[in-house]
Formats: structure tokens, sequence, C-alpha cells
């Protein structure tokens, strides 16, 4: 035979920021998992042993000392397998991000990252040290010598036979000068990708193409594996990890996994190469190990969701339930209370909670699934309880009402609440910001108006809300979920230590005008696999709005900034693609050409000179879900002046 078939693995891991334990067992439960399915090479994501997001902890000399001693306890479980792991490794007084092959519990070598992302929530030169290209180092640690830099990996089979794997690590295949290209003219075999690709809308498509691309024009075996689950608040990984054949996808996971890891295995075609006498390349290790044939394991292509159209809508499902399970679960919290407005942004966030914990147990069972989220409560009864009691104990809402609330909300926060089974709480507080009102005006000494003091009215009674919430939260010792998005937030639409109060804002990374058609979806058709909620019916036939004025106003949302789908565009063209102010209006005439001109100014007005007065509003934002390109959270992605000019000398030129 002139060829033989290598059997190879990709695993996505679900990993916690220097959580040593957790890492190492999940590493090595992994191992164990690829050596009984007789797996000869696993390729492990990008900085698995230490976590990805451990951010300035990196710069602290115990982080690399405790990623050394960890990988030193893994070694021993490589026997018969050969495994890349991730760690960062101090080399001449410079931190570098590496990846270490082991090989039947043998260190081969480390090669360490030569292109560092620093944009949008990356910010890796911060902490890491680029590598020089083609160079290649040495280093001691404990009486033994090991190779470090741009090294290729030559495993000979036999006397015949020898297999040249090497490293394009994450970023350093969307770089438009690839590592691989490199690594094609040394003839290597197989690419191994290690990497920590955080999830956003659509870019599952673009790595695929990545490794396609990666895997004809490197004429390889290419395998790309990635981090999995919201490993450290914001950032969610959606463990896709694929392996490709000369520009053939062989196998590739299924994304969003509730799993601790998933292994996507397959074997690849290798040629068998005639080992030639010839002076040995510096950077080339060698290593032996024989290769056992065993049963050919064929790729086989599943229905899942990922087939299916809205690709949007199951993304935003799936990527948010996972970072909701994972926050809940990390956190150690025992559930989460929502405060229900029967408006569209509570709507959704109690029902992505319902479609977590459904997800959870569809996927984990049920046993699984409670041991993860350790809520005692459950534990203590997990043997004699439905999902109807799983979801009333781990959610509560709470709807609490004034004399500006409708019965409509109120309708649409209960229908809601009961259909989903969640814990529904009901209470008026019209006594307790009346109570508030007064002592304002006895501190004040005057009498407050709505037509004087509208907005301080508005305020005081979703700042009322608060205090009672964040009660019901700590005392149940659960997560309270803060209900703004991104729209909201790019205009300071919002009450801070009001409807901001939370742990955590998933919602504030989406923005309105999408986030309503999702909830139209769910009504109508829900994600793949699970089911659609018809009760948002009530919520979906409103037009948002806040309900802080008298109810004879007719207060929405829209008629108090503008349309959602305008700001949308507005803040997409403003941040995303950069465009002058001049240029956004002419876009925006085109677009809506039955919209008055001067309405269309006045909009973008409106919105300029509220993004900059408040910015300080953002910084306070409880901690958000990043996914996609435009969000607005200070602290990962778009960094804005808290004081500043603004937009002035624009305005000024803006005309109609």
């Amino acid at each position: 035979m002139d060829t033989f078939f290598y059997h190879v693995a990709v695993a996505s891991l679900n990993q916690i920021p220097l959580d040593w334990k957790h890492n190492q067992n999940n590493i090595i439960s992994a191992i164990q998992a690829a050596r009984a399915q007789h797996i000869r090479l696993l390729c492990l994501p990008e900085l698995c042993i230490s976590g990805y997001g451990c951010e300035d902890a990196f710069l602290l000399p115990e982080t690399a000392n405790m990623a050394w001693q960890a990988l030193q306890n893994i070694v021993p479980h490589t026997q018969n397998i050969t495994v890349c792991l991730g760690l960062p490794l101090w080399y001449q007084q410079s931190l570098l991000n590496t990846v270490c092959l082991v090989s039947h519990q043998r260190i081969l070598g480390f090669v360490a990252k030569k292109h560092l992302p620093n944009d949008g929530v990356h910010y890796e030169p911060r902490w890491f040290k680029p590598w020089p290209n083609q160079q290649i180092g040495e280093f001691k640690r404990f009486k033994k010598r090991y190779s470090l830099g741009d090294l290729i990996f030559e495993q000979r089979i036999n006397s015949y036979t020898r297999i040249k794997i090497g490293f394009e690590i994450c970023e350093e295949a969307w770089v438009k000068q690839r590592t691989g290209y490199d690594l094609a003219k040394q003839d290597v075999d197989i690419i191994l990708n290690p990497s920590a690709s955080h999830f956003s809308f659509f870019k599952h498509q673009k790595r695929q193409d990545l490794v396609k691309r990666g895997s004809k024009i490197f004429n390889c075996h290419y395998l790309y594996s990635n981090l999995l689950g919201n490993e450290a608040g914001r950032i969610i990984y959606d463990g896709d990890c694929m392996i490709a054949s000369h520009g053939k996808i062989m196998a590739q996971s299924t994304r969003f996994s509730f799993k601790d890891y998933t292994i996507t295995d397959c074997n690849i075609e290798i040629k068998k190469n005639k080992i030639k006498n010839k002076n040995r390349p510096k950077n080339v290790i060698y290593f032996t190990s024989k290769i056992n044939d065993t049963n050919i394991v064929k790729s086989t292509k599943q229905k899942t969701w990922d087939n299916k159209k809205n690709i949007k809508q199951e993304e935003f499902t799936r990527a948010v339930c996972l970072g909701l399970f994972d926050y809940l679960r990390k956190s150690h919290a025992q559930g989460f209370v929502v405060s229900l407005s029967g408006g569209a942004d509570s709507s959704a966030i109690c029902c992505l909670i319902v479609l977590m914990i459904h997800q959870g147990i569809k996927e984990l069972g049920q046993e699984k699934f409670l041991d993860q989220i350790k809520n005692k409560e459950l534990l203590e009864t997990k043997n004699n309880i439905n999902i109807p009691y799983i979801i009333k104990t781990l959610l509560t809402c709470v709807y609490q009402r004034t004399k500006q609330n409708s019965k409509t909300t109120e309708q649409a926060a209960e229908t809601l609440a009961h259909a989903i089974f969640a814990n529904y709480l009901c209470v008026d507080i019209d006594s307790l910001v009346l109570q508030y009102t007064k002592l304002a005006e006895q501190c004040l000494n005057k009498t407050l108006t709505w037509q004087e003091h509208g907005i301080s009215l508005q305020n005081i009674q979703a700042r009322t809300r608060s205090p009672l919430v964040w009660f019901i939260a700590n005392i149940k010792k659960s997560i309270l979920i803060s209900t703004s998005n991104r729209s909201e937030a790019a205009v300071g639409y919002a009450t801070m230590d009001g409807d901001t109060s939370g742990g955590i804002s998933p919602l504030s990374g989406i923005d309105k005008h999408y986030l309503r058609q999702w909830l139209q979806w769910l009504e109508k058709d829900g994600p793949y696999g699970l089911f659609n909620i018809p009760s948002l019916s009530l919520v979906n036939k409103q037009a948002p709005t806040a309900e802080l004025k008298p109810l004879k106003e007719k207060q929405t949302d829209e008629q108090d900034l503008m349309p959602y789908e305008i700001l949308n565009d507005i803040e997409q063209l403003l941040i995303v693609k950069k465009t002058p102010v001049d240029k956004i209006l002419k876009t925006l005439r085109k677009k809506y050409q039955q919209t008055n001109p001067k309405e269309l100014t006045n909009y973008i007005k409106k919105f300029l000179t509220l993004f900059t007065e408040q910015q300080w509003k953002r910084e306070r934002y409880a901690p958000s879900f990043h996914l996609d390109n435009e969000s607005l959270d200070p602290k990962g992605f778009f960094r804005f002046p808290i004081l500043s000019g603004g937009f002035k000398e624009e305005l000024k030129k803006l005309k109609n």
C-alpha cells in the first residue's frame, strides 16, 4: 500500500481561567476518551491549561508556574497518544503564548505564537510577546532542556514512513501571510491549529473557509480545535472544531455543547514517504511511535440546526443559553431573578433561561444537568422532580406594578411566566414611589410636577423596583439579571440603579430591532429540536414602552427616541463602519425615502449627542455577552471617553 490511515481528533474544552484542578481534569478526561477510541493525534485548544481569559493574571509569575506544574501532571496520561497543549511560558523575561507537543509521556518541544491579535475583544500584546519568524530557542527547567520556537515535529512510524506536523496557532490563520505558507514549503503533512476563537454571528462560515482553504493551498490535513462555553464571563466560545483534508471538510463538531468537552475524530489518509538520509534541519524535532492498524472511522454528517435557515436566530439562542448555563454554574449561584415587565427585553431573558434548562437536560440528561448547576434544593429532591419544577426553582420573575403600568403589560408578564412555569411574583410599589416622592419634596421644599420634573419622576419608579428585586435575589442566592439591550445602551435610555440593576446583562450586546425579530420567530417557530413559545404573542403585539410616564401620555420608546431600526442603522454606520456623519445622513436618506430629511437629521443629532453624554452609563453596565462585532462594551470592545467634546464639530456641518 502507498498510503495508510492515521486516526486523528480535535477536542473542544470548557475551561475556567486559573482553575487549575478543573482545567487539568478536563484535559485528562478528554485525553483518556481519545485514547479509548484509539486516536493517535489529538489537538486541544489554545491556552487550554491556564484558560484564555486570564487577563492581567497572565503577568503574575505564579500563573505560568501553575500552568507548568499542570503540564507535568498531564504528561503521564499521554501514553500511546500524541497531544498538543496550550499554556503561557516565560522565556528570557518575556511571556509567550505557546503550544507544547507531548507524545507517549514525553515533552517534545514548544511552539510559540507569532501573530498576536490586538483588536476587538483581543488584547494579547498586553501580556504576550510575539515570537520572531523562523527562530529557534532553548530553555532549561529542572535540569531538563527543551526546544522552543518555530518547530516542525516529524513522527517516524517505521523505517519507510514519517509524518510531519506543524502549527498554525489561531490568529496565524487569519492574517494575510499565514504561517501555513512556511509549513507548506517544508512539506508538512498535518497542520494543527489550537484556537481560542470567540463566537460572533456567522463566524463559523469564515472559520470553515479558513480551514478548507488552508488544507487545500498548503496541500495537507488541517486540524482545528477551539474552546467551548462562557469561559471568563463575557466571551462565549462555540466549540467549533473541524478536520479538513486537501480542501474537503472531513469531520466537524456540534457547536454550543453543554458538555465539559467534545471530541471530533476521523481517519486521514497519509502517503507513505521513504525517509532519506540527509542533514537534519535544526527546526525539526524527531520522535518515534508505532501505529497499529485500527478500524477506519468514517465521518458522518448529522442533521443539526446548523443546516437550517434562520441561522442567526439559532446562533443567538444557543450562544446566550450556553452563556447563561456556564455563568450560573461557574458563579455557584442558585438560580436567576428577572424583573419581568411584560416587555421585549425581560421576556426574552426569561425565555432564554427556560430554553437553556431544556437544552441542558436534553443534552446532558436531567441528573447530569442538576449535578452541573448544583442547586441545593434540586439536588436534595432530584429523583422526584420534573422540568417545570426545575424551572420554577431556578427562575423567579417579579412584576412590580405602579399606576403607570397598563393591564396589557401585566397580563403579558403573568401569561408568559405561567406558560414557561416560572416562579411569578406580582407586587404593587405605588406607595413606595409616593413615599420617596414626598420625602424628596420635603427635602427640597418644593412640589414636584410632571411638567418640570418628568425625568426624575420616571427614574424614581425604576429605582424603587431595584431594592426589592435585589433583596429577593440575595435571599435566593441567585443572579439578578439586567435586561437592557444595546440600543438603549447606545443612547443611555435606561435608569442607572433601576432597570440596569443586575449582576450580568446578557442582552446589552444585541440591538432592540433584532431582539424584537427574534421574539417573533420564537413565538411562531423556535429553535430546532426544542419548541416555540406562543404566549409571547401578548409581548409581541405591544409597542416597546418604559411605562414610566402617566398612562394618558401613551409613552413608547420610539416616540422618546426614534424608530429602533433607524437607531440601529446610525449606530452601525458610526461605530462599525466608521462612516463620517454627513455620509450617515446620505445613507439614511437613501434607505428611508419616506421619512422627512429634517427628521433624519434630528435623529442623527439626538443619537450623537446622547451617545457622547451617556458613556458614563455604559461604563457602569453589568457585564454583557459578546455576540457580534457591534458591541459597545467599554471593557472589552469599543472604548470611548467619559468626558469629551463628542461630535460637536461634525454636527455643525450637518445639513438637511
